[in-house]
Formats: C-alpha cells, sequence, structure tokens
C-alpha cells in the first residue's frame, strides 16, 4: 500500500535547460499529462503537456514561474495519490524523498490495477447507499446488520457527508439482499440507491470517478 512499491522510471524527467518542444513530444508518446523538472536530482515542478502544446518554443526554464508543485513523498499510502491525481488533472505523479529528490513516478493505471485486485472491486455483488444522521452513524451496527442477514461486506466507504446526514456506501454479497434492505430501515437508515444486478458491475468500471468518493471522508 505504500508509494515506493509503485514507482516507475522509464518515463524521462527533464532538466530547465530541455526544450519545451522535446518535453512536450515525449508527453504526448507517453501519454502522460505532466512532464516533471528537476535540478540536480532534486524535483522542481511539474508542467501539463496541455499548456507545453500553447506554449512559444524555448527552454522549461523560461516557464519556470508556472511549474506545478505537487508530488507524492515515497512513504505516502496509495491512498493518498487519489487526491492529487483529481486535483491536477492529472494521469501521472511525481514521487519523491522528504528531501525532495525526484525518485521517479507513479501513474493511475498503476493504482487502479492495485485497486481491481481488492474484493470492494473485484467481487460480483449488490452496491447499497444507506443514509442516517451523523450521530447515529456506527461502523459496527452497519456490519452486524449485514452480517445478521447472512451476507459479508466487501468494502465500504463514506460517500456524502452533510450537515445534519451521512451516507455510507456498502459493496455486499448477494444473500438476503431483501433482508438486509428491511433491516436497515427497522434500525433507522434510509435505503438511499441500491443496484442488485450483478450487470450493473459497469458502476464501477470507471473507477477514477469511484475513487474520487474518497474525497469525501
Amino acid at each position: 500500500m505504500f508509494i515506493k512499491d509503485y514507482i516507475s522510471k522509464d518515463y524521462p524527467a527533464f532538466s530547465r535547460k530541455d526544450s519545451i518542444e522535446e518535453a512536450s513530444d515525449i508527453a504526448k508518446e507517453f501519454g502522460y499529462s505532466h512532464v516533471f523538472i528537476v535540478s540536480k536530482g532534486v524535483f522542481l515542478g511539474g508542467l501539463s503537456q496541455s499548456f507545453l502544446e500553447d506554449s512559444p518554443e524555448g527552454k522549461l526554464d523560461s516557464l519556470n514561474i508556472h511549474y506545478e508543485r505537487f508530488a507524492i513523498i515515497e512513504d505516502s499510502s496509495i491512498l493518498d495519490s487519489i487526491k492529487l491525481f483529481h486535483t491536477f488533472n492529472a494521469n501521472v505523479i511525481p514521487v519523491i524523498s522528504k528531501e525532495e529528490k525526484y525518485l521517479g513516478y507513479i501513474s493511475c493505471d498503476d493504482i487502479f490495477n492495485e485497486f481491481s485486485k481488492y474484493p470492494l472491486f473485484s467481487e460480483n455483488g449488490a452496491i447499497l447507499t444507506i443514509q442516517t444522521t451523523g450521530l447515529h452513524y456506527s461502523m459496527t451496527e452497519i456490519t452486524q446488520i449485514v452480517e445478521s442477514n447472512n451476507a459479508k461486506i466487501y468494502g465500504t466507504f463514506i460517500s456524502a457527508i452533510k450537515e445534519d446526514s451521512i451516507e455510507i456506501t456498502l459493496k455486499i454479497s448477494n444473500e438476503n439482499l431483501s433482508s438486509i434492505d428491511e433491516t436497515f430501515e427497522r434500525y433507522g437508515y434510509t435505503v438511499v440507491t441500491k443496484h442488485y444486478d450483478d450487470e450493473k458491475e459497469e458502476l464501477l468500471k470507471d473507477r477514477f470517478g469511484f475513487f474520487q468518493k474518497f474525497l469525501e471522508i
């Protein structure tokens, strides 16, 4: 789960003296959203490929006031990368040490491929979103409701936090789904959405959009 276990190094970083055109062409060749600039091994910042395309000819150093200072530290969790991918509209993120040494990069595909192995995404099942008040929220109680109906929880996350309520999305096995609905309602939860048809697994295929829900936590 640590970033350092997913670092790649085949995508080159650039020096300030490299040309804008060369950096843009290489980013396009790799299909990556950003290029990364380093000096003596230290990370200076990134520039989006689309910005490079619209920039006049010259050296990357001429764009230094536009460098975006986003990166992730090697000891971070892969969960920490999700917000960066979203915030900077990136499909690649630089990895640095605590001393800001450039170590390589991680890509969206690397992270999503890892998460696709988890039961939350790999197992067939039902997707259920329930709502309750913040004071009433109890993961222990939610787990007991599901398991008391002989079903299993494959994964759960908080999908929305509002002033007077909280929404929790569950991925559960397909056993006794009607009973689970009734039990949640009996305990004061509102069932907001439910998808019980296995064919609706395409709801999870757009993984980036799905992961963005973690930003609500």
